[in-house]
Formats: C-alpha cells, structure tokens, sequence
C-alpha cells in the first residue's frame, strides 16, 4: 500500500479540508501503481484538494472505509470478501462519493452482479483497439465538466461501455468518437443515486491518458463533485 503525502501550496486548502480519497487498484492488463497510485494521486494531492491512500490490496478497504470520503475504484481483479461488498454499499447508503475509473466499469465479476446493476448502471465487456479517438463533451455545465473543451482527442482504449436499462440509469457528460461501426459510447458519466454521487469514468489506460490536461481535469473535477465539495 502506498500512502501519499499531500502538497500544499499557497495556503488554499488545509489538511482539514482535503478531501480524504481511498483508491483501489490492481489486476490485469494497466500498470495501475505507476499511473494511478502515483500520478493520479499527485494530480490529486495538488494544492492539497485531496490525501490519497492508494492500495492494491482488496483486504485493506475495510479498514480504510471509515476515514474515506471518496471510494475510487480504478481495478480490474476481484473484491471476494462479502463483508467487503456490503461495505462498499453501505458506504454509497451513507452518501459518501463513489468515482469509477476505466476497468472498474467493466464486467469484472459474475458472482458479483449488483456491482455492475446498481453502482455502474452497466458497464463494458470489451474496447476498441489501442488507438486515437476524441471525446464530445456533451454537458459543459456540470460540475464535472468545468474547464473542459468542447472536445478532445487522446490516444486510448475505447471502451464499449452500454447503459443496463433496468438499472438506475445515468446521465451522460461525454461521449466517444464513433468506433468502426459509428456508434459512440459514454465515456464519463453520472449514475443515478438517491443519497451518493457516482461517477462513471472510462478513460485512462496509460501516459497518454493520465498526463492529458483534461483527463486530469476531469479527475479533479469528479473527486471534487462526488465529496459534494
């Protein structure tokens, strides 16, 4: 597990405000520590908007889940423990903010089929190839998409994320370039929740994506929306 240390810079923000996030990482296929733990969390810990506890160890949740403010999940291998799962709800219950980062939005887990009904309201089981798309920013009035262009192009995986229309639904903020077929697919959105706010996130697969401006953007904007900052 890595701890970070926070940075503050210009007296904007004190420990006390920071905004307290656990992220969990690990699996397959992404070098989650190098672009996640490290550079996701330094784009976080700016200017001291938020103490990033990274882990990639599922079994450490538990005992994190109560300093946290915001859960972000960004890993593609499995959460087994039961408690672990409800507590993860309960966190959600509690109105607590949830962000879901590129392989957490995935089909990970057939035993556990209520993450993906109720928290993703979907999700993707597969990407386009590794390549350049651009990305519409079709609501530029959410809180999560302040700053951003009307649209960016960043190199990626495109992930084929599909709404599950029994589920609690979202509300789409931006969309992918069409794929080979010509149809786009929401690449950051909101999930409807009754007491917690959820984002959903699809891009992030490496450098690329990571030290984009806007992705970093959208990674502060979101953290900072869900905590209801």
């Amino acid at each position: 597990m890595i701890c970070c240390a926070v940075l503050l810079n210009a007296g904007l923000y004190s420990f006390a405000q920071s905004i307290r996030v656990l992220m969990v990482g690990g699996g397959g296929s992404h070098n989650f520590e190098r672009w996640y733990g490290q550079e996701d969390a330094a784009t976080l810990e700016k200017d001291g908007l938020a103490t990033v506890t990274y882990t990639q160890d599922p079994s450490t949740i538990l005992q994190h889940l109560p300093q946290t403010d915001v859960l972000f999940l960004c890993n593609n291998q499995p959460i087994k423990d039961s408690a672990t799962r409800n507590a993860i709800f309960d966190f959600v219950e509690q109105g607590k903010g949830l962000v879901l980062a590129h392989a957490a939005i995935w089909y990970n887990w057939q035993d556990w089929p209520m993450y993906n009904f109720k928290l993703v309201s979907g999700g993707s089981r597969g990407h386009e190839k590794y390549g350049e798309f651009s990305v519409t920013v079709n609501n530029r009035k959410h809180p999560v998409t302040k700053g951003l262009p009307a649209k960016f192009t960043l190199k990626d995986e495109l992930y084929y994320y599909k709404e599950d229309v029994s589920g609690p639904g979202i509300k789409v903020l931006a969309t992918t370039s069409p794929d080979a077929s010509g149809q786009t697919y929401p690449s950051l959105f909101v999930v409807n929740n009754p007491k917690a706010r959820i984002v959903g996130f699809a891009l992030g697969h490496d450098a690329a994506a990571h030290e984009l401006p806007e992705y970093r953007t959208i990674l502060r904007n979101a953290v900072k929306w869900v905590a209801k900052k």
